[in-house]
């Protein structure tokens, strides 16, 4: 699958996502882009799944129309040593996101809501 990684995730933690081809908002020039406009980019350049650490995207965007899976981790920080302990239940999240769909990953299990 191919993940976009938000800009405030450390780039580290695409080399745990084993099995997915993961490219970081910085590698793809858009750093600094506007969650709507990036979320548009994302889906033109084909990426399948957005990982986040934006609580709030949700709210700001309509994700009913953009045809990503959106992965939100919830840690106590954006530190790497905070969302390690994640990755497991973020592979298991990636591995079965629909498009439109929106699924936090909370550490020891992932909540799933239609976006």
């Amino acid at each position: 699958m191919r993940v976009l990684l938000d800009e405030q995730l450390p780039r580290q933690l695409s080399v745990y996502l084993v099995g997915h081809e993961v490219r970081t908002v910085q590698q793809q020039h858009w750093a600094g882009t506007k969650n709507g406009e990036l979320l548009r980019l994302a889906v033109a350049a084909r990426f399948e799944s957005f990982l986040t650490a934006d609580h709030n995207l949700e709210y700001q965007q309509n994700l009913q129309e953009v045809s990503l899976g959106i992965v939100v981790l919830v840690a106590a920080s954006n530190a790497l040593e905070d969302l390690l302990p994640l990755v497991p239940d973020t592979l298991e999240a990636l591995s079965a996101i629909q498009p439109g769909q929106l699924v936090r990953v909370l550490g020891t299990r992932a909540t799933s809501d239609d976006a």
